[in-house]
């Protein structure tokens, strides 16, 4: 009898175990990512990825975006590990609290913008575009870029949308808005320069 307490009860005795040697090992990898260790991170990643993406999908109901909410989470471990303090909690804790404020942050991006009148966004966009003279430099350079790529900027300069509003009204990831703009007025600037 004794002997089956003892394995019975061992799965439990390791359990808190092995919780706790997983937590020293998330808290000893911050700390060489604030050191600037590389391999650190991919542990972390290795370890963690999976299910913060779970967290993040929980909160975003998309693929697309909880995948880009652990992506940026990452980089924002990475860059504000040495920001991790033991003692005010644990490293797992910290971690998924980054996921999970990133995920919101893109969640209320997402949904700034009701998106049921598909029509404004071409409408606004093509009287934006009318309005200027044929002549105008703007419109030149403007025209010479791609859709929706230059509806982006048109929205985003014109309209005063911001690169939430326009992720959630396209669909798209909040990066993929941000990488548009980016490129765009690249092009505007060389275009007009």
């Amino acid at each position: 009898m004794t002997g089956n307490a003892t394995i019975t009860d061992a799965p439990h005795d390791d359990a808190p175990s092995d919780a706790i040697a997983r937590e020293a090992q998330l808290a000893a990898a911050l700390a060489r990512c604030a050191a600037g260790d590389h391999a650190a991170l991919k542990m972390i990643y290795a370890s963690e990825a999976p299910k913060m993406i779970g967290v993040a999908r929980r909160i975003l109901f998309r693929q697309d975006l909880a995948e880009e909410a652990v992506h940026d989470a990452f980089v924002r471990i990475w860059r504000s590990a040495a920001s991790f303090d033991p003692h005010r909690g644990s490293a797992r804790g910290w971690l998924y609290a980054v996921v999970r404020n990133r995920a919101l942050s893109i969640h209320r991006n997402e949904h700034r913008y009701d998106a049921s009148d598909d029509s404004a966004f071409d409408i606004d966009c093509e009287a934006t575009m009318t309005q200027m003279p044929e002549t105008s430099a703007l419109r030149q350079c403007l025209e010479r870029i791609d859709r929706p790529r230059r509806d982006v900027v048109v929205l985003a300069y014109v309209h005063g949308m911001s690169h939430g509003e326009l992720a959630g009204k396209l669909k798209v990831p909040l990066g993929t808005v941000k990488s548009w703009i980016r490129r765009s007025l690249f092009s505007l600037q060389e275009c007009m320069g």
